[in-house]
C-alpha cells in the first residue's frame, strides 16, 4: 500500500474531518469568546478594582538607565500574568455555561421521546378485526 493511498484514507476518516471542522470552529469561537472578556467583562472588573491596569504591574530587577542606552529595564510583568490568569477563568467559565447549556438542550431532546407513528389503515383494519374475535370469543 503507498504512503499517498494511507495518507488519502487517514484524511478521508470522519474523525479527522470532525477535528478540523473544530479547530476551525474552534478558532473563530476563540474570537467570540476574547471579545467577550475583553470588551465587556474586564471593563467592569476595572471599575470595580477602581481603574487598576494589572497588565502595568511589574516587578522592576533593573531600572532602564536613560543615560546609556545598552542598559534596558528588566522586569518580571507579573500583571500582564495575572490579567491573563483572570481572562482564563473567566473563558473557561464561559465555555463551562456553554457546555452546561447544550448538555441540558441535549437532556430535553432525549427526556421528549418522539411520539409513535399512526398506525397505517391496514393496521387499524386489523385491529379492529382482532378485537371483534376476541369479543366473539368471550
Amino acid at each position: 500500500m503507498s504512503v499517498v493511498k494511507e495518507f488519502r484514507e487517514f484524511i478521508a476518516r470522519g474523525n479527522v474531518i470532525d477535528l478540523a471542522v473544530g479547530v476551525i470552529i474552534g478558532a473563530a469561537f476563540n474570537g467570540i469568546v476574547k471579545s467577550l472578556v475583553d470588551q465587556v467583562i474586564m471593563p467592569p472588573i476595572g471599575l470595580l478594582t477602581g481603574g487598576l491596569d494589572f497588565s502595568k504591574l511589574e516587578w522592576v530587577l533593573r531600572p532602564e538607565n536613560p543615560a546609556t542606552e545598552a542598559v534596558e529595564k528588566v522586569a518580571v510583568q507579573y500583571g500582564a500574568f495575572i490579567n491573563t490568569l483572570i481572562q482564563f477563568f473567566i473563558v473557561a467559565f464561559v465555555v463551562f455555561l456553554l457546555v452546561k447549556v447544550v448538555n441540558g438542550i441535549r437532556r430535553a431532546d432525549a427526556a421528549d421521546p418522539e411520539a409513535p407513528p399512526a398506525p397505517t389503515p391496514q393496521e387499524k383494519l386489523l385491529t379492529e378485526i382482532r378485537d371483534l374475535l376476541a369479543s366473539k370469543k368471550a
